[in-house]
């Protein structure tokens, strides 16, 4: 019988599903599944030099195809991204699409395959922060909606998702894959002062051998406006005056600091800022840190598999399960409560938290042999 591979079209289109594409193209490709996984690249993340590092270090084939659409608005974007991908669904012909996580890549891939009755998969499906102010919650939301299979990450996603009117035979959970790629790049980390040694934009600055807290911050809510900026920058200079902090500015982030006349020494010189790391870079980093101030998804998740206490600077999360089990504390945007949380982080060590169920490294070999199970009339 002649061999006829399944071709999946995989997307990856920021910097967070590099990691989670990751061990599902390695899934995918187990001969035994008979699938050929296609990467295409949107370009949403479009520093060049950031990505080809990724896909080094996490081991990612180059992608069959990069759109390479770059920034823009929300629905410009979105837009560019369904315009560019149409062809290549029609050169390429697939069995299904899979998309992760919630970026504007994932609902405009989702909306042009399943316009073209081609099944959409969707990996950590079901997360919901409940607001609907965030671009991210609208695309979770809405492909859900459209989405053949789900993969959830936790077992309350399945309860978001019945809410919302899916059938409870699309939905499976299966664990996290992105920590299936922190398990399988940690010996690969960095450490932390050879990281900070090699990549700090600043020199003099304090010895982080006795210990460092690790910031990252991004978030338009958190970043855009300069009040609440510079409220958060005068508040982790005060927290570096306790601890020294190693800051890895977002492209976003610097941005908004030079429109708002602040610089890297404006920070005082307990605060490491660095340029936007590699992932074995931020895992050494992390794997090391007293605690981690963040407003990162992805993040929240990471420190919660290392144990490493985390302070999320939202008001929301849609990562309840790093709260409810794991060593996340949602604090918001206030000052007060942020130096509170962070003094008495300091003081104990932190909450006490536990991985969660099936945060065990093999979820990317759950969802391949689900992807096979549901499409297998198509593999001969």
């Amino acid at each position: 019988m002649e061999d006829n591979p399944v071709k999946v079209l995989c997307v990856v289109g920021a910097r967070p599903n590099f990691m989670k594409i990751a061990p599902i193209i390695r899934a995918l490709g187990n001969p035994a599944f008979r699938f050929t996984p296609v990467l295409v690249h949107t370009g949403q993340h479009y520093d060049n030099d950031m990505k080809h590092s990724f896909f080094e270090q996490l081991n990612i084939p180059e992608p069959d195809t990069d759109l390479g659409v770059g920034s823009g608005s929300h629905a410009n974007q979105t837009a560019e991204i369904m315009k560019r991908f149409e062809p290549v669904m029609d050169a390429e012909r697939p069995r299904a699409v899979l998309v992760v996580g919630d970026v504007n890549s994932t609902i405009a891939c989702s909306l042009v395959a399943v316009k073209k009755g081609v099944p959409v998969i969707h990996v950590e499906a079901g997360l919901r922060s409940g607001d609907r102010t965030m671009p991210e919650e609208i695309n979770r939301v809405l492909t859900d909606q459209i989405s053949d299979l789900l993969f959830t990450t936790e077992r309350t996603a399945a309860d978001n998702l019945i809410r919302e009117g899916i059938d409870p035979a699309r939905i499976h959970f299966v664990g996290n894959v992105m920590i299936d790629t922190l398990f399988d790049n940690l010996e690969r980390a960095l450490p932390a002062a050879e990281t900070v040694r090699a990549r700090a934009e600043s020199t003099g600055g304090p010895d982080i051998s006795a210990g460092f807290g690790l910031v990252t911050l991004h978030r338009p809510s958190n970043v855009d406006d300069p009040d609440t900026l510079a409220g958060l920058l005068k508040c982790l200079r005060e927290i570096s005056e306790q601890l020294p902090l190693v800051f890895p500015v977002h492209p976003r982030t610097r941005q908004r600091m030079e429109a708002a006349g602040f610089t890297s020494s404006d920070l005082g010189p307990a605060i490491f800022t660095t340029a936007p790391l590699g992932y074995h870079e931020m895992l050494g980093l992390m794997r090391e840190a007293r605690l981690v101030l963040t407003d990162s998804g992805g993040v929240q998740e990471e420190t919660t598999a290392l144990g490493v206490p985390c302070i999320t600077l939202r008001d929301n999360t849609e990562r309840p399960i790093t709260v409810d089990q794991g060593t996340n504390t949602l604090i918001g945007t206030d000052p007060d409560r942020i130096r509170e949380a962070a003094r008495q982080i300091l003081a104990t060590g932190g909450k006490a938290g536990r991985v969660p169920e099936l945060w065990d490294g093999r979820a990317a070999e759950r969802i391949a042999a689900v992807i096979h199970d549901r499409y297998q009339d198509t593999v001969q």
